[in-house]
């Protein structure tokens, strides 16, 4: 098996950049993921820090204690997902949080992804997964077939070699971002219509957003936030999602798109910046 038989983020016309949640308690989100998923520091100032792997940006965590706490049933973030370079990479990652004792929140085999999920100690939730080889991805019509059962745990291990975790690998990413959001044809309607994502997949009350063939880059789902508006200012969460486009014209065309929709639109140098219908920034650059 060779790199080629996996998906190259890099080539995708979009991929997730950088994700930014509020935080309550800094130091401690900001541990968790450090000592977790061993991201490392790469910038900090008063109320903010930016983690992330190499010369990577992957998350960027803003402290204000008087946010209120998440609302698990508000329109926001279900999961921020972190792609490991090789099947070797989570396993390694699985071994060492299972030594240390860190409460998991389930296994999944998705058929296209090995996924094993978490949550930050305020509520965030978090998913470390591998991707499969694409070939395993799609169906013998060409769809992608995503899929959730248990993940076989024990095969998973056997990858890990001999080698140990060393922090997150150079090569790792934030491979999705999964949104809990009020309804999914508004969402169809903003990530599809306006950003220009394709609907890859779809399960009963979410759908799945992907650019360049990938399984997806978002997802949105009703699955805890079915009918929610806008999520309420000052509350802790997902604040902004950073989405690298690769060509100008692409991000020219998302901009036309979004004034035409009657979208607030803010336009810099180097980036636009949307708000989807319950309040999440996405953060176009280049």
């Amino acid at each position: 098996m060779t790199a080629t038989d996996f998906f190259d983020m890099n080539a995708a016309p979009m991929r997730i950049g950088t994700v930014r949640l509020k935080v309550r308690d800094l130091e401690t989100i900001s541990a968790f993921y450090r000592n977790i998923l061993g991201l490392r520091p790469m910038e900090s100032d008063e109320g903010r820090v930016v983690l992330g792997t190499g010369e990577t940006p992957l998350l960027e965590l803003a402290g204000d204690p008087s946010l209120t706490p998440r609302a698990p049933r508000q329109a926001g973030l279900f999961h921020t997902a972190f792609l490991m370079p090789s099947r070797g990479d989570l396993a390694r990652w699985l071994a060492a949080v299972g030594e240390a004792g860190v409460p998991l929140q389930g296994a999944s085999d998705h058929t296209v992804s090995e996924a094993i999920y978490l949550s930050d100690p305020e509520g965030n939730g978090v998913e470390v997964y591998a991707d499969r080889p694409t070939s395993r991805w799609r169906t013998p019509q060409g769809e992608v077939q995503m899929t959730t059962e248990p993940l076989d745990l024990h095969d998973l291990l056997k990858a890990a070699g001999r080698a140990r975790w060393s922090g997150f690998p150079e090569g790792g990413s934030i491979g999705h971002v999964h949104l809990q959001v009020g309804e999914t044809d508004t969402a169809d309607g903003f990530y599809r219509d306006v950003l220009g994502f394709d609907i890859a997949a779809r399960y009963p009350g979410a759908s799945f957003y992907g650019s360049g063939g990938y399984h997806h880059q978002l997802a949105g789902n009703v699955w805890n936030s079915r009918g929610a508006g806008l999520r309420p200012a000052g509350m802790a969460g997902l604040d902004a999602v950073e989405i690298v486009v690769r060509d100008h014209t692409r991000r020219d065309a998302i901009g036309r798109r979004a004034e035409q929709a009657a979208l607030p639109l803010e336009r810099e140098a180097d980036r636009l910046t949307l708000q989807d219908p319950w309040g999440t920034r996405v953060i176009l650059t280049q």
